[in-house]
């Protein structure tokens, strides 16, 4: 007689829920694509580095970006005690796909500068390909779109914050 799957429900691929201050965004990540990148967002997350960061720049119809702490853009941190490098790999299909509607990214000041930011691609962007894809929104994508609707001043900085209260990982 034939075993029952004891991991019917294990989830294949990692997860977050970002619990923001305007709903729930869960994203679904890429560890065969970026290992170090995908371990860097959960060993932060676990450790409630995101929990009451901000999303300190929104971009209408283009991106929604977070987990800098100072709420700057200028700042974050790493589990590897500083920058890491980027994981660019051609051959995968995230980096064939693009940075296309849903795509979650790191956001950096220049190549191997990857820390705590990330990014949420709220439409497709033909963009360099500077900038490691580490997973994509499964759930929530109408709150992306939300928070990338709000009023920002000159900078792409939130009137009112809009924050991500806790970030639960599900592995």
């Amino acid at each position: 007689m034939e075993k029952p799957n004891e991991n019917i429900n294990a989830v294949e691929n990692p997860r977050a829920t970002l619990e923001t201050s305007m709903g729930n965004i869960v994203m679904e990540f890429y560890p065969e694509d970026a290992p170090k990148t995908v371990a860097n967002f959960i060993g932060l997350a676990k450790k409630g580095y995101y929990d009451g960061v901000t999303f300190h720049r929104v971009v209408s119809g283009f991106v929604i970006q977070g987990g800098d702490p100072t709420g700057t853009g200028a700042g974050g941190d790493s589990i590897y005690g500083g920058d890491f490098e980027d994981e660019l790999n051609p051959s995968t299909e995230s980096y064939k796909r693009g940075y296309t509607e849903g795509t979650v990214a790191m956001a950096n000041r220049g190549p191997d500068t990857n820390s705590s930011q990330f990014f949420i691609m709220l439409d497709y962007k033909a963009m360099p390909k500077l900038y490691a894809i580490f997973g994509k929104v499964i759930e929530g994508g109408d709150v992306a779109q939300s928070i990338g609707k709000v009023q920002v001043d000159a900078n792409d900085k939130p009137l009112q914050p809009v924050i991500i209260n806790k970030v639960t990982v599900q592995e």
